[in-house]
């Protein structure tokens, strides 16, 4: 099967917290040979415009998504993402509740950063925003702006010792309910699919009950291929999602230097995604 045979449904832009623009990341994608990419920024639609029009002008097929956080209550710190596929960036539900999380990313920056500066740390906001340019703010940001500054010796020494999840500078942010989510996405006309489904630190039998409720509120997908997931874990998902009835999603959640090794595509080498599933996705929308 030829490169032109496949595609990853789950990548990010400067939009959210990636590090390629979304035209130098259709470019990018175009340039490996993928028949089709989705952008799937977290919270945001601001950058699918323009990857569209780069889609056009380069033939590279461009699915319209995003990827949202959700608030949802799961044993052993899992936490669950929903990516929404094929979605109508006109729908004003959806437009609505990006709008509202946009404003709490934003009221979310200034507590993180005085945090720092009780640690001894000057990481002003004004640079912050450059960093992020027109995108939505995240700590992957501050990170870069943290490392620029000396503060940390990568971005993966910011989050480690003070951005991630139980250190000392990190801030929860406001989420989306589980059924919102997916209502929204439903109501934009698009395919709600569970991402990277590891992260939700479930076995398999705990998904396979955990599925049964999901469908009922309308999840469409599940996505069985990524980067990280071992091919035991790839073999699980595919098995539950025919059990289930659910379509089948995959990507590489490329984020360009901020994921480093993780390509678009490929992943860390070995991901192949084919374009089959997208065919299966437009069959039953």
């Amino acid at each position: 099967m030829s490169m032109c045979e496949f595609v990853d449904l789950h990548t990010h832009t400067t939009a959210s917290d990636g590090t390629l623009s979304p035209v130098e990341l259709v470019k990018l994608a175009s340039s490996q040979g993928l028949r089709a990419i989705a952008i799937t920024d977290h919270d945001t639609i601001l950058g699918i415009p323009e990857a569209l029009k780069e889609g056009r002008r380069s033939g590279m097929e461009v699915i319209p998504g995003t990827e949202l956080s959700i608030e949802y209550v799961l044993p052993n710190n899992g936490h669950i993402h929903i990516l929404g596929l094929f979605i109508d960036l006109e729908a004003e539900a959806l437009n609505k509740g990006l709008a509202w999380l946009r404003k709490k990313r934003e009221e979310r920056t200034p507590k993180i950063l005085g945090i720092l500066r009780e640690q001894g740390m000057d990481i002003p906001v004004n640079e912050v925003n450059e960093i992020a340019g027109k995108g939505a703010v995240g700590r992957p940001h501050i990170a870069r702006l943290m490392l620029k500054k000396g503060y940390a010796s990568s971005i993966n020494d910011a989050f480690e010792r003070y951005l991630k999840k139980g250190a000392v500078a990190y801030v929860p942010k406001e989420k989306l309910g589980l059924e919102q989510a997916v209502n929204l996405i439903r109501e934009a006309k698009g395919t709600p699919i569970l991402a990277h489904p590891f992260t939700l630190n479930l076995s398999f039998p705990e998904l396979d009950e955990l599925l049964i409720g999901l469908k009922d509120i309308g999840l469409r997908g599940i996505e069985a291929f990524y980067s990280t997931h071992s091919k035991e874990q790839t073999k699980g998902y595919l098995e539950l999602a025919e059990k289930h009835d659910l379509l089948v999603s995959g990507g590489t959640d490329f984020h360009g230097e901020n994921k480093p090794g993780i390509n678009i595509g490929t992943g860390f080498g070995d991901l192949r995604i084919p374009y089959s599933l997208v065919e299966r996705m437009k069959m039953v929308i």
